[in-house]
């Protein structure tokens, strides 16, 4: 039986051991002078030492407190690292990460910048940063780390901290491509712009000046060169979606390809010339749609090449 086990009845005689020591002490209180405030006291305080010795759940156990190693008069015989990923699988990474994260929070109300006006940076590739960590970074976690690098370099240029501006340096691949930027193209000598534009196989030059109006296409009038009013007017679009056809005169130079290939080549160097000129133009001119490159080529065909015909299946054989 359950009662019969030997903790039972070990449980069982120290209940009948509290019940006579409390009522010898009620009795002793009874025969004594002593106040009943004193009794009553003396029976609480049995009473819950015995729900005390009761078992219960561990609820209020506390943690120890944190060590303070600056009390200790001799260096303690465990080697602490200096880092705290050292146990980690790749604590170079982990570092590099943790020191990033905690100058995201610090610099973090600091004024930004969108990320098209943001500087340029050419981070360094996967290969390159695990060779720069020695561990073998997944993917993942170093598109993490890319991300917190990102929003760092999106602080204003203008109050960007050192610290920050030094950081994002050693992330940076050998030789910016970024870094070098060619400079804008401006007028020559004689206030002349020139442009060149692409489309499928032709190709054109454009030098645009201030003047009256007039259109040369490879030393003839426009119209001896492009007969379709359509062709024409692609050709001279980007002065006309900026009401500027009076004011400049162009000569452009064109080859290859066919009459509309030839037009809108003429377009993209027109508008890359105009550029020149007035900068303020490039949200009209992209709008228009006359910056924008077509990258597209048409397909030449071997000549004698045949591309042979699939047979249909209910043909007999």
């Amino acid at each position: 039986m359950a009662w019969q086990s030997p903790s039972c009845i070990l449980q069982a005689m120290q209940s009948v051991g509290r019940t006579i020591q409390l009522r010898s002490v009620l009795y002793t209180s009874k025969s004594s002078p002593a106040p009943f405030s004193s009794t009553a006291t003396t029976a609480t305080l049995i009473l819950s030492q015995q729900r005390s010795n009761t078992r219960g759940y561990a609820t209020d156990i506390q943690a120890a407190p944190e060590i303070d190693f600056a009390k200790f008069s001799a260096q303690p015989a465990r080697i602490i690292p200096a880092s705290a990923a050292y146990f980690s699988g790749s604590p170079r990474f982990i570092d590099h990460l943790l020191r990033l994260e905690h100058m995201l929070a610090r610099y973090a109300p600091l004024p930004t910048v969108p990320a098209t006006e943001a500087p340029r940076m050419a981070w360094l590739k996967l290969p390159q940063f695990r060779d720069f960590v020695g561990e073998p970074v997944p993917m993942k976690k170093y598109k993490s780390l890319v991300k917190i690098l990102q929003r760092l370099n999106r602080i204003d240029p203008a109050i960007i901290p050192v610290e920050v501006r030094d950081a994002l340096k050693d992330f940076l691949r050998p030789g910016n491509p970024y870094a070098n930027k060619p400079l804008p193209p401006t007028l020559d000598e004689m206030g002349r712009a020139r442009g060149r534009g692409k489309r499928k196989a032709s190709s054109a030059v454009v030098h645009l000046v201030e003047g009256e109006g007039e259109v040369l296409v490879n030393g003839k009038n426009l119209v001896e060169v492009f007969p379709r009013m359509h062709d024409r007017e692609s050709a001279t679009w980007p002065l006309r979606c900026t009401s500027r056809l009076d004011k400049y005169n162009v000569w452009a130079t064109v080859r290859g390809g066919g009459v509309t290939g030839q037009a809108e080549a003429i377009t993209l160097a027109l508008a890359r010339a105009l550029l020149v000129h007035e900068p303020a133009l490039k949200p009209i001119l992209r709008k228009a749609g006359v910056v924008t490159v077509d990258a597209r080529r048409v397909e030449r065909k071997k000549p004698g090449h045949v591309k042979a015909r699939k047979m249909p299946t209910w043909v007999k054989r």
